[in-house]
């Protein structure tokens, strides 16, 4: 994208700074990145989409996340509307997942996998234009 040198250069330190995170805290976790951080890294994606003008395929390439929070809502919607039953054993749906006996690793690594084609995806579709 021209005129997003400043922007890459921020992001590959975030990604490397992130991939640090990721590897020194592999399974099972022993430091949580809790709300704050994940609010701001969120931010950061999103501004960095709306600097280049790629805001459309944030929910392509954050389907896992788009994913999880429709659980959510879907799972809270029913509720109400069905006055107590539920749609989902738990929400977000990788609770779901774990509360029918996929273990959390399995879990994880099958999110990965899903969040990596949606990602090439996305990068796909810039080609396309």
């Amino acid at each position: 994208m021209p005129g997003a040198g400043e922007i890459t250069v921020f992001m590959g330190a975030l990604i490397g700074a992130c991939l640090g995170f990721l590897w020194f805290n592999a399974y099972p976790a022993q430091v949580f990145m809790g709300d704050t951080s994940s609010l701001f890294l969120g931010g950061v994606i999103g501004t960095a989409a709306l600097c280049v003008k790629q805001e459309l395929l944030l929910p392509i390439a954050g389907g896992i996340f788009v994913l999880e929070t429709l659980s959510v809502m879907l799972q809270m919607g029913y509720f109400k509307l069905t006055h107590g039953k539920r749609l989902f054993k738990m929400a977000p749906i990788h609770h779901h997942f774990e509360l029918m006996g996929v273990p959390e690793p399995k879990v994880i690594v099958r999110f990965w996998i899903m969040g990596a084609m949606l990602m090439l995806l996305a990068l796909a579709s810039l080609k396309i234009r």
